[in-house]
């Protein structure tokens, strides 16, 4: 990944949090995290990773907020950033932290025993 692009990803994703923290009055949105930000190879289209820490059954209702709000999300990214095209935004659930959660659940229930010397 170009320095361009990990500097607009990081850019993008720090303004779409101060903007779900502080401006977005839809309380659908409330404790939303914006857990990364992919741009492709042309900054045309950025995949936004969200995820509400510890609330996961909240996945539709969110995504639908953000259906809804990504027009406003997308104006407002494109007045703080320089670039030539405002990339659109297509939110994704950010599924990662659940799976690590899984995944250390399992590592705990192992039973492997201590070795003898």
């Amino acid at each position: 990944m170009s320095v361009k692009r990990a500097r607009v990803n990081e850019r993008i994703r720090t303004i779409l949090s101060e903007l779900l923290l502080r401006e977005v009055s839809d309380p659908r949105l409330q404790g939303i995290t914006v857990t990364e930000v992919s741009l492709d190879s042309e900054l045309m289209y950025a995949t936004v990773y969200v995820n509400a820490l510890g609330d996961e059954e909240r996945e539709d209702e969110v995504m639908s907020a953000l259906k809804k709000a990504g027009g406003y999300l997308r104006h407002e990214v494109g007045q703080r950033i320089r670039l030539r095209n405002t990339p659109e935004l297509n939110f994704r659930w950010d599924k990662s932290l659940a799976e690590a959660e899984r995944i250390n659940q399992l590592l705990d229930s192992l039973d492997i025993p201590e070795d003898e010397e």
